[in-house]
């Protein structure tokens, strides 16, 4: 069996980089309202539901909203960043992921896709690598955002893989809290100062092997 049967992977700053179309709708709305949102607040979005997102950006403006008009805000946000979005193709895709994905598959580790957007499964067509995953586990399906754990969990037990098979690639600090709480080995993408308590931390894909992966980590 080998070592790590199963790789999740994070959608936004993992496999695309949608973070400036979601700065891009919340500033927008938060605008709406007349709040400016900023590059630091909005680094604390990330990995974050839409709701709690907006319930984030609320709180920092001093504004109170119902239930209702919150799920209106949400929508419009929504359908303002599906409209950003509209154009991703296959080449947006962060530079190494098709071929680790690819390198995955042919040693038969099982691959799956955890994520809190609702839109992931429409970003991974457009994108075009929807068949390079076991498992998709998005927003729809979970009631717990992270750092609960809910999403891997969920992965990892539609792909009958223990947890601690399991490694989830993460660029936010909440996801690699979330990982190691489903005791799940956590790789950080990015910068090791934001995502220091991951197993290993890497700056991107590119010449990033399942070999590499495997000496790098404790198993």
């Amino acid at each position: 069996m080998l070592p790590i049967s199963l790789c999740i992977f994070d959608l936004d700053g993992v496999i695309v980089d949608t973070a400036k179309y979601h700065f891009l709708a919340w500033r927008n709305l938060a605008k709406g309202f007349g709040y400016d949102l900023t590059e630091e607040q909005n680094e604390k979005l990330k990995g974050v539901s839409r709701i709690d997102s907006l319930d984030l950006i609320l709180s920092w403006a001093g504004i109170e909203k119902s239930g209702e008009e919150k799920k209106l805000l949400a929508a419009k946000k929504n359908d303002e960043y599906l409209l950003l979005i509209k154009n991703i193709t296959h080449r947006d895709l962060l530079p190494g992921v098709h071929e680790f994905l690819r390198q995955l598959i042919s040693l038969g580790v099982k691959t799956g896709l955890g994520s809190a957007s609702k839109n992931a499964k429409v970003i991974l067509e457009q994108l075009g690598v929807s068949n390079l995953f076991d498992v998709i586990v998005d927003g729809n399906m979970t009631t717990k955002g992270k750092p609960n754990p809910e999403v891997f969990i969920m992965g990892a037990a539609m792909c009958l893989v223990p947890p601690n098979r399991t490694v989830v690639f993460e660029d936010a600090a909440k996801g690699v809290e979330a990982a190691k709480a489903g005791g799940m080995y956590a790789v950080g993408v990015g910068n090791e100062s934001d995502l220091g308590e991951a197993d290993l931390v890497i700056e991107g894909f590119e010449g990033f092997t399942y070999q590499s992966l495997i000496k790098k980590i404790a198993i």
